[in-house]
């Protein structure tokens, strides 16, 4: 089952990101916004390209939902952490950062 601190510890290990504040959320960038976490850590917003959006709610459906306005419309997905196994909360941020990181960055992984 993936945690807050999970998402926060493995956010971090990814080349450039820090967090900041964002509203009533934890936001994790590199260049731009890739996740942000809510302030009661249970659900976390991923920022999907529309087909990515579509594979992970297909895949885990009971996890992964498009966020439910324009913002989702643009691949902004919400995820229930505690339906995710680590492997999965991986995968969507290593997925959610590629956005995020300048095209001279993509290529390295991890700090």
């Amino acid at each position: 089952m993936a945690t807050a601190d999970m998402l926060r510890r493995l956010a971090l290990s990814l080349e450039g990101t820090a967090e900041a504040p964002h509203f009533d959320r934890a936001a994790f960038k590199v260049k731009r916004i890739y996740v942000t976490l809510a302030a009661d850590g249970l659900t976390a917003n991923f920022k999907f390209a529309p087909d990515e959006q579509q594979f992970k709610c297909m895949m885990l459906p009971d996890a992964f939902f498009p966020v439910p306005n324009a913002w989702g419309r643009q691949g902004w997905t919400t995820a229930i952490l505690s339906r995710l196994e680590e492997a999965d909360l991986r995968d969507a941020l290593e997925t959610a950062w590629r956005h995020a990181v300048p095209n001279s960055g993509k290529s390295k992984r991890h700090r």
